[in-house]
Parts: structure tokens; sequence; C-alpha cells
């Protein structure tokens, strides 16, 4: 059977992730990154750790929907049209690493987020019949069974694991338990409502600048990424993919999606030219070595290079390049990946994203 796009429509996005759809939750409980963040769209720091639009905002543009506001942001908030629980450096699973402001790790892991949400549904629910000046800024009951729900999150549990000193083996052995957090995350959602899941798999990390500088004697594979990182990526996501195959079996009434970003992104790496993008390999904003990229010369901080005080600034065009800031990914990529995972091509069950709130 076919459907119109008319006959599909999302009232909302409720999103739940890490940094690469964080779109201010992090920049309101701690620290908004600096200039030349947000630089190619929002001309300012918008909350986002990259260039300009992540997945997410892409995400929304094309449903017709509002970016979606933080719901740690408590200024000038409209929660109407969904709301975004996803933190920079962000967890499925409880964080071992050090939080901030000492450590690196979120504390908001996404059981917590998970917890916000239940939160939110209730008390959005309460403003609504009390009514007043914030009723419409909140969702509508119906508006939870009809939403889109997307997750982004995973990669921080491998690779703030790897910056622990774990051995690839000893984060393969963990991977099951990430994934069955992640699956009892859905299975709560499920119970609260949530009927329309659209889950991405990781990233290839093996081609971060981040892993290449971190890790320079990894075995590297045709187009220059380390391999046993990839693999470490390939395999969270084959278990990933599982998992949610189980869960269509369980939840029969839910359309679960699994997203293969990675294989869409990694192709910016075999053909960076045909793509319209150059030195995929070397961040945008960063400062050293082959990669571009140095722990102690982040994006937009200064450091001191030969006595002398400088920016760690921009490349002169963003636009044809993969890698932002070593980590994430630039808006050109972001949009790339998008157009290609929301086509319904790198999507298991192949359902389009502006489809995808049909059952199976």
């Amino acid at each position: 059977r076919v459907f119109s796009s008319e006959s599909c429509r999302f009232p909302a996005i409720f999103n739940f992730g890490a940094s690469n759809s964080d779109t201010g939750g992090f920049a309101a409980a701690f620290i908004q990154p600096k200039p030349p963040y947000g630089d190619t769209f929002f001309g300012m720091p918008s909350g986002r750790v990259c260039d300009g639009r992540l997945i997410v905002d892409f995400t929304a543009e094309s449903l017709e929907l509002p970016f979606l506001s933080s719901y740690l942001n408590s200024l000038a908030i409209n929660f109407s049209h969904g709301a975004n629980f996803a933190t920079v450096s962000s967890t499925i699973r409880l964080p071992t690493a050090d939080v901030i402001p000492q450590g690196q790790a979120s504390p908001f892991y996404l059981s917590l987020q998970c917890s916000q949400f239940a939160q939110f549904k209730n008390r959005s629910q309460i403003i609504r019949r009390q009514g007043g000046i914030y009723a419409s800024l909140m969702p509508r009951e119906e508006t939870f069974a009809k939403a889109l729900y997307t997750f982004d999150i995973g990669q921080n549990d491998l690779t703030q694991s790897l910056f622990l000193n774990m051995t690839i083996v000893q984060i393969i052995a963990t991977i099951p338990d990430i994934v069955n957090h992640f699956s009892n995350n859905i299975k709560n959602l499920y119970s609260l409502g949530a009927r329309l899941f659209w889950v991405y798999n990781t990233r290839p990390i093996g081609c971060f600048p981040q892993i290449l500088t971190s890790f320079p004697s990894a075995k590297k594979d045709s187009v220059g990424c380390a391999k046993p990182y990839n693999r470490l990526a390939q395999r969270f996501n084959a278990e990933l993919k599982n998992a949610l195959a189980r869960l269509r079996i369980e939840f029969p009434l839910a359309t679960i999606v699994y997203v293969d970003l990675y294989s869409a992104l990694y192709s910016l790496y075999t053909h960076p030219t045909k793509n319209g993008f150059e030195r995929p390999l070397v961040a945008c904003c960063g400062y050293g070595g082959k990669y571009n990229y140095g722990r102690d010369a982040a994006c937009g901080e200064t450091i001191n290079v030969n006595g002398k005080n400088i920016m760690v600034g921009s490349c002169k065009d963003p636009s044809v390049r993969v890698s932002w800031d070593g980590v994430h990914f630039t808006e050109a990529a972001n949009k790339f990946a998008f157009d290609l995972v929301s086509s319904g091509n790198f999507s298991n069950p192949p359902i389009p994203l502006k489809l995808a709130c049909h059952p199976r």
C-alpha cells in the first residue's frame, strides 16, 4: 500500500541523544559553545556543537515543524511541537567517566532523559488543563501518540570507554548490556504512549580526527580511517539492529525503524569529491597535526603558539568539509546524511521518514 505525504504528518518530535542532536541542553545546563560554532546558519552559537544545523534540525524542517527546543532551556520556549532531551556527552548507560564540570561526561544519560520525558508529559497536560498564557505552549494530549520519537545516542558509550583506556575487546563485551539498556528505555517510552521510533545507529568513529590523532598506530582502511574503531562501531550497530528487530516482534503496534547513518556518512569518506566534499579526515575547526585536531586546542578556544595567543577558528569553507571540530560533523555533512537516510534507502524496514507514521 502506498500513502501520500499529506496523509502522514507528525505533530511533534521528541528527541533523545547526545551532542550530535543536542539543540541547547548542554548549553542551558552548563556552558554555551563559543564562536565559530553556529556561524554557518545561525550567525552565532546556538547550543549546537556544529557550524550550523544538525540532523534533528533537518528532520524538523522536512516535517514542516519548528526547530526543537531543549527541555533544559527555560527561556522563551515553545514545546507545542515537541522537545529535545539530548545533551552533549550523554551515554545510554549511567556514565562511568567523571561528569561535568570536573569531567567530560554528561549526567543526563538516556534513562534520565526518558524520566524527564515522563515528567514533561505529565506536567505539560496539567498546564494545558489549567489554561492561561502557557497552555498553548504545551503539546496536546493526543500529540504524544502521533509524535515521532528519534534517538541518536550510543557513540559516547564507546568513545568514553576508549579514553578510559579500555581495550576494544573489553568494550565489545559491554555492548550487549548497553543495547539492553537502550531496549528497556524504548519499552518504557512505549508504556508512556510512544509508538513511532526512528533510531540512528552510531557513526564511523574510526574516521574521526579525534580518534585518528589519539590512536595513530591503528591499522587504516583504504580511505585512511582506523579499522579497529570502525569495527567497534559496526559491532554496536549490529547488536542494536538485532535488538530493534526483537522489539518489533514484542510491540507489533509500533513502528520501529533502524536508520543506518553509519553507511550514509561513510560514503563521504569513500567518495568525497563525488559528493562535493574535500579532505574528509581533516577537521575544519581545529589546530595541530595531520588531522588539524589537538585535544588541547579545541574549536573556539584560545591557545598559545610560540608565545602568541591565537583563537582556534574555522576553515575557509565549512560547506565542503565533513568534520567540523574533529568529533562532530559539519552542517553540510549532516544535510547530506539526512537526505540519504530520510529517503528510506538506509533504514530497516525501508520506510521514508515522511511515511514512517504508518505501521509496518
